[in-house]
């Protein structure tokens, strides 16, 4: 392990995007509002996460097209978009679409596996093919190649007033670099370095040894080891890690009190692994940004990596927002090392 930290490069940021039922404009307003502000607080990307039959953002590519018209700078990514829930060859096209209205700030997230509560809602979503989906990474592959302007079909040509192409359109070149895995298992971050692709580390990784005392970090540094050593670009190879990270600063004591009750509701579940699946799950971080500092510097995997996507709380008000991202921004960004953005 290095000595020290690597300077932090680039801070992002991570939002759910709740809304109420009976308003859900103005939840999807407070989400564009939120990344306009990030840009202007100078914070290099904002990512929005995907959620299906609930209350948060269900059409990220979506939100993302109207954030890539009130933004200039700031990038802009999915962590991440379920794949199982999407057909590859219509995703690309969205994909390439907004990051060329972007003007290549898109940086999409994906992973696999089948929908959660997928008994419930495969016959709304697959009523003729849900016993035969793949939801393996072949659904990955197959997206990664028609972002990267593989063949997607054996025709191309004049027909009649018509003109085909052979691979999606439109097609945005550097997307292809921009690709992010979302994994949380070493055979995840071994296929994501295989093929290519970048690699999103979060608040969740799965323990897969016999250890019931096994640390998250630990686990989370040998999937970024294990990811860079399989990746063509080897040490320079692409990570971002996505802790929840909460600084009260600026905060009042009201929000401050909120904050570490939030907090404290969600520890018992970091202490041990959770369920069939064995999920670690990483303690929040709430405290000045100085604090926060010395807890990441001190943490196996954050060490090794340049990029961050810190994930917002679920369930705060967008005032809340407001105050933890200036803190992030003003305050822990400076902590880490980061040089703040023109």
């Amino acid at each position: 392990m290095p000595s020290i930290s690597r300077p932090l490069r680039k801070l992002g940021f991570l939002t759910i995007g709740l809304f109420d039922e009976t308003d859900p404009r103005r939840g999807h307003e407070s989400t564009l509002e939120i990344i306009e502000l990030g840009e202007r607080l100078g914070f290099d990307s904002a990512w929005v996460r995907h959620r299906h039959l609930q209350y948060g953002i269900s059409s990220p590519v979506a939100v993302l097209a109207a954030a890539s018209q009130r933004t200039r700078r700031i990038e802009l990514g999915t962590a991440v978009i379920p794949l199982g829930w999407e057909n590859p060859l219509r995703l690309a096209e969205d994909l390439a679409t907004v990051d060329l209205l972007s003007g290549g700030r898109l940086n999409p997230g994906v992973s696999v596996g089948p929908p959660m509560h997928y008994d419930q809602v495969k016959e709304a979503l697959y009523p003729d093919t849900a016993d035969t989906e793949d939801f393996s990474y072949e659904r990955v592959r197959r997206l990664l190649d028609f972002v990267r302007g593989e063949p997607a079909t054996g025709f191309r040509g004049v027909e009649g007033f018509e003109v085909f192409s052979d691979r999606v359109q439109p097609h945005s070149p550097g997307l292809g670099r921009r690709l992010w895995y979302g994994g949380g298992s070493l055979g995840s971050a071994q296929w994501a370095g295989e093929h290519g692709m970048n690699f999103l580390t979060s608040s969740v990784v799965k323990a897969e040894g016999p250890d019931e005392s096994a640390d998250f970090a630990e686990i989370q540094l040998s999937h970024i080891r294990t990811f860079r050593a399989h990746h063509p670009d080897g040490d320079d190879a692409r990570v971002s890690q996505g802790l929840v990270v909460i600084p009260t600063d600026s905060a009042t004591p009201e929000q401050r009190a909120r904050y570490e009750e939030y907090a404290a509701r969600r520890t018992p579940r970091t202490t041990s692994p959770q369920g069939p699946a064995r999920l670690m799950f990483a303690p929040d971080l709430v405290g000045s940004s100085a604090e926060i500092a010395e807890r990441l510097h001190a943490h196996a995997a954050f060490r090794e990596v340049d990029e961050v996507a810190f994930a917002l709380p679920f369930t705060f008000e967008h005032e809340d927002y407001v105050q933890i991202l200036t803190d992030m921004a003003t305050r822990l960004g400076p902590a880490l090392g980061r040089q703040p953005t023109a």
